[in-house]
């Protein structure tokens, strides 16, 4: 006579199942703020890093210009072109017979990376104008084009930056 063996099937019963989907949830739960929280604290840096970035070129420029910033209309052509010494001729490359000999300081202009104007690349001259950034050609100074209602985590507006 031959023995069988009973065959007996093993499965994760229905409790199993629950406690395993409850705890995938607690950890769902701890880690989308943390990365969120992450998302948001990148583009607070972003914004301060192209600030700098802005900044240290338009003191390049007013160095090798005369003491001058460039105007509100030229400014980015100022920034990402070669120019003269008065910053009225442009050109893609260096032209030491034209003059052209200054910049480019930087490849492209950054976009906001937060607030209601991100993704933009544009200066305007007020806060609220259609464009990322706000300049001051009197002073050279750059900020970012954000309400006073567009605050970071620690609740700094972004246009103090």
């Amino acid at each position: 006579m031959r023995k069988y063996k009973s065959a007996r099937r093993s499965a994760f019963s229905l409790i199993e199942l629950v406690i395993v989907v409850v705890i995938i949830g607690i950890l769902a739960a701890i880690a989308v703020p943390r990365m969120s929280r992450g998302a948001s604290a990148a583009a607070e840096a972003s914004v301060a890093s192209n600030l700098a970035t802005i900044r240290n070129a338009l003191d390049v420029f007013y160095t090798e210009h005369g003491d001058t910033y460039p105007t509100l209309a030229t400014l980015p052509n100022c920034l990402t072109q070669y120019s003269d010494t008065s910053a009225t001729m442009f050109g893609t490359a260096k032209e030491s017979s034209k003059g052209i000999i200054y910049g480019p300081y930087l490849r492209n202009i950054p976009s906001l990376p937060v607030g209601s104007n991100r993704g933009k690349v544009a200066f305007v001259d007020a806060i609220g104008g259609d464009g990322g950034w706000v300049y001051d050609a009197a002073t050279g100074t750059v900020k970012a084009n954000c309400a006073d209602s567009e605050v970071d985590a620690r609740g700094v507006k972004f246009n103090t930056y």
